[in-house]
């Protein structure tokens, strides 16, 4: 299996600015507790697959003094987003790592069931094919896995609605791409994904009487 890079995004997690759709079940705290567990254990396992660098790609809205104290696992490389909307800011980062000749997955940090051996083997379908995606339960995807690049999965896309992987396997049919799709899996956005945390979780994070 060739090297591929792991772009992480995220925002850093502060309270009232993270899973803000999770502060009615959780409140501030209880939110940005979370964001901050997944954030780590998004880092730790994309850092125990071995299959290439790991990258904690940042959100351009906050400044570095926001992940002061955030201690990220040694060897982690980070970057910034920078402008434009999702799109724009996944098709810079998943360029950069192409034009470098690595291939790329793309996750986020909402998928606590995106584990090592599940992007070993996306990366393992990078060898054959031209894209992998693994869809979210709500229409979105919590991975996609790229070894060469198109700006059309990205550009014009409604993200954060419930067409988005749909339409992104048009644009992979369109091209005429070999594509994987995997299993759906489940994001952590709203109240009721909550049932969707590991075993402990919400015991660990306090979040129990909340939930």
């Amino acid at each position: 299996m060739n090297a591929t890079r792991i772009i992480v995004f995220a925002k850093a997690p502060q309270p009232g600015r993270v899973k803000t759709r999770l502060i009615p079940a959780l409140g501030e705290a209880g939110a940005s507790r979370l964001a901050e567990w997944m954030l780590h254990h998004a880092l730790e396992t994309a850092w125990a697959t071995d299959i290439g660098p790991v990258e904690l790609c940042i959100d351009s809205t906050t400044g570095s003094a926001d992940w002061h104290g955030s201690q990220l696992p040694p060897g982690v490389e980070t970057s910034a987003q920078g402008e434009g909307d999702l799109g724009a800011r996944m098709a810079r980062a998943a360029r950069r790592s192409l034009d470098s000749r690595q291939r790329v997955l793309l996750i986020g940090t909402d998928c606590p069931q995106l584990d090592a051996q599940t992007l070993r083997d996306a990366a393992l379908l990078l060898d054959t094919h031209h894209a992998v995606m693994h869809p979210a339960h709500d229409g979105g995807y919590v991975l996609l896995g790229l070894s060469i690049f198109h700006s059309s999965l990205f550009a014009d896309m409604p993200w954060g609605t419930s067409q988005v992987a749909a339409l992104t396997r048009e644009r992979f049919a369109a091209l005429g791409w070999r594509t994987a799709i995997g299993r759906p899996l489940a994001d952590i956005d709203e109240p009721a994904n909550l049932v969707h945390l590991p075993p402990g979780w919400q015991r660990a994070l306090n979040l129990e009487s909340t939930s």
